[in-house]
């Protein structure tokens, strides 16, 4: 079965999915831990959904996609449930608009843990009952690492709330970005010819990662390492929010709207720029990557040092010779599907194919990314105006 997951490794024991599902799950709510419930319910703006959506949202998956269809005689938690925690699947079915999400006083945060602890009591029941399938078990890994999706915008969300809070609270004082020495800028050279990307090889990817296919590069070069707050100050210091020449078009036109200036979460404080971490209001490492850059910043900031970034084939190519995982990439490529993309017909169809138009493609992974949920033909995508994940920019010419 060719769904938006592929997994090739079918033959795991009960009781190992069991002990996966409950893992993944578990980690949603211990991401949460940290909250007051009033935080539960934030939604800022359009793009950040509130933590306590993310916790519905996720359960509803499951309950959807394999309760329902698959486990006879399961009895629906609530009937209004479906139409609060569809987020974007037509075949569904009506749901609340993605702007409304933060005006859902119920149900409540209670009533949600109700639900996870409901809807998980019913999937173990399930797991130890029902034969598993090959669907089943691809609809399962599917769930699981759509959930593992779900804890990385979690804790982008949750950031965006806290850093927009103007008391700039800690989410938790004790977490500790992971530290990513600093190497000496050096361009890795690749030489001219046919380049195969995509996934291959057992375990899960998503459909988009599907195809694997020959593709011609040309001769480049890639950063080993990625930008570092203190370059890309210097960015900043010469003027490259107020120089158009650097900039597309479009960008400019972000830039002027909304009167950029520096990154996401950056504050010039006393002469000091500060900028807001999971730990709370912090002075810039200038060692660190940079992050929070959308595209159109990535892209001008390449073209002030006399650059570009790298596609995601030469991206894929040279992964293998850099670390990489502490920032998604931007990369030059718009996110559009490989050879031999089919969408799947129904509800699981609209996964990813839908979104293939008007968005960028990042590659890597982030310090926000779950244990387990990265691989170098791994495809994010978002628009290009768009800076509240953890994104970082790569070099290449």
């Amino acid at each position: 079965m060719k769904t938006a997951s592929n997994v090739n490794n079918l033959e795991k024991p009960v009781a190992d999915l069991g002990r996966r599902y409950a893992q993944v799950r578990n980690h949603s709510v211990e991401i949460c831990r940290p909250l007051e419930i009033e935080d539960y319910v934030v939604q800022p703006i359009v793009d950040v959904s509130p933590p306590k959506w993310h916790l519905g949202h996720t359960t509803w998956f499951f309950e959807t996609f394999i309760l329902i269809p698959y486990f006879r005689d399961y009895q629906v938690f609530d009937a209004q449930y479906n139409f609060v925690f569809n987020s974007y699947y037509e075949t569904i079915g009506a749901r609340v608009v993605r702007t409304d999400r933060g005006n859902l006083s119920r149900p409540s945060v209670s009533d949600i843990y109700k639900y996870r602890q409901y809807v998980d009591e019913q999937m173990t029941r399930f797991l130890e009952s029902s034969p598993m399938t090959t669907e089943v078990q691809n609809l399962l890994e599917l769930g699981l690492n759509h959930e593992q999706q779900h804890q990385e915008l979690l804790l982008t969300d949750i950031k965006y709330i806290l850093g927009h809070n103007p008391l700039f609270p800690a989410y938790e004082k004790e977490k500790n970005s992971k530290k990513q020495s600093l190497a000496r800028l050096e361009m890795l050279h690749f030489a001219e010819g046919i380049y195969e990307i995509g996934f291959e090889g057992k375990g899960f990817c998503f459909d988009n990662e599907l195809g694997r296919h020959k593709t011609y590069l040309n001769n480049f070069e890639i950063a080993n390492r990625l930008v570092t707050n203190g370059e890309y100050l210097e960015f900043m210091l010469a003027g490259g929010y107020e120089d158009f020449s650097h900039w597309h078009a479009e960008g400019w036109d972000w830039v002027k709207q909304n009167a950029a200036t520096a990154p996401l979460y950056w504050h010039l404080i006393d002469g000091k720029w500060m900028n807001y971490t999971l730990n709370g209001l912090m002075e810039i490492d200038l060692d660190a990557p940079v992050c929070h850059i959308n595209f159109y910043e990535a892209s001008a900031f390449a073209s002030w040092k006399g650059m570009r970034l790298p596609t995601e084939a030469e991206w894929e190519a040279a992964s293998d010779n850099f670390n990489w995982g502490t920032r998604w990439e931007w990369t030059n490529s718009a996110y559009l599907p490989y050879p031999g993309f089919k969408k799947e017909i129904g509800a699981i169809g609209e996964y990813n194919g839908k979104f293939m138009v008007n968005q960028m493609v990042l590659r890597g992974a982030s310090e926000a990314t779950p244990a387990g949920h990265s691989r170098k033909t791994y495809r994010n995508f978002f628009h290009a105006g768009l800076r509240w994940q953890y994104t970082g920019i790569r070099l290449a010419r």
